[in-house]
């Protein structure tokens, strides 16, 4: 699955992650949706995101504020995102493909960005992603089978 290199020698493998996995982190610092997005922090791995799914995650985390957190956390943590990922243009929509739309919006980055997985909790949603050459990991499975080595 390692298929990019960042500076000379360090493989690194291209992402696309769903919604369910920023919520999980957003909800708790403990888990693997939380450690993901520290190793993203670390740059262990590569993530593309195109503008249709920034918006969609900051609707979604917006609607899951809770406790002390207000959208200033949602427009800072959207930020976090934006500056990681990289940025995917869409030019040929994979629709429909998916049950849900906004999953067919994150199998159409994972294609054009030419991701190696999709990370989710909602496997079964994207299980037809797998017949396009993509991996379907959960964040504990992608923690473990692919950034541990």
């Amino acid at each position: 699955m390692n298929r990019r290199t960042a500076g000379d020698t360090n493989p690194l493998v291209r992402v696309v992650i769903d919604t369910s996995v920023l919520v999980a982190a957003w909800r708790s610092r403990n888990g693997a949706s939380f450690e993901l997005l520290r190793r993203l922090r670390d740059d262990d791995f590569e993530f593309a995101v195109s503008v249709p799914l920034i918006l969609e995650y900051e609707a979604v985390l917006l609607r899951h504020l809770a406790g002390s957190l207000t959208a200033d956390d949602v427009g800072a943590f959207v930020d976090f995102l934006c500056a990681r990922g990289r940025c995917q243009t869409i030019f040929y929509l994979w629709r429909p493909f998916l049950k849900d739309p906004n999953d067919d919006m994150v199998v159409e980055v994972a294609v054009a960005a030419s991701c190696d997985a999709i990370v989710t909790h909602n496997i079964r949603d994207f299980e037809r992603a797998a017949e396009l050459g993509l991996a379907i990991l959960t964040p504990r499975e992608f923690l473990t089978s692919t950034l541990s080595r």
